[in-house]
């Protein structure tokens, strides 16, 4: 059984503070952070990360580095998966057409 969540990948994190040097220390904050979670429900993550925003169709934004970054994420609180769908600044997010389906 699993109880702590998987995030997929941790590849894409790499490669967003690989460029974005800044954002490395928040990142993996984040990650170790998710990683450690058992959540079962939305309010359980929020628990974790008070910050985070439900957006619809299973979709989480988290608030990284007091939301200079944002990551979109899928969260399956069943399965225990985390899908990042989008790692960027905040003005990239503001530019997101359509975020139930990024």
């Amino acid at each position: 059984m699993i109880n702590e969540m998987i995030i997929v990948s941790k590849k894409t994190i790499v490669d967003y503070y690989t460029v974005h040097k800044e954002s490395k220390v928040a990142l993996c904050d984040w990650y170790r952070k998710t990683l450690k979670a058992q959540w079962n429900n939305f309010a359980q993550l929020e628990n974790t990360f008070r910050t985070a925003d439900y957006v619809g169709n299973k979709r989480v934004v988290f608030n990284i580095s007091g939301g200079h970054f944002r990551i979109v994420a899928i969260v399956l609180f069943q399965v225990k998966r985390v899908f990042i769908r989008f790692i960027g600044t905040h003005n990239d997010y503001d530019n997101i057409k359509d975020i139930e389906n990024i």
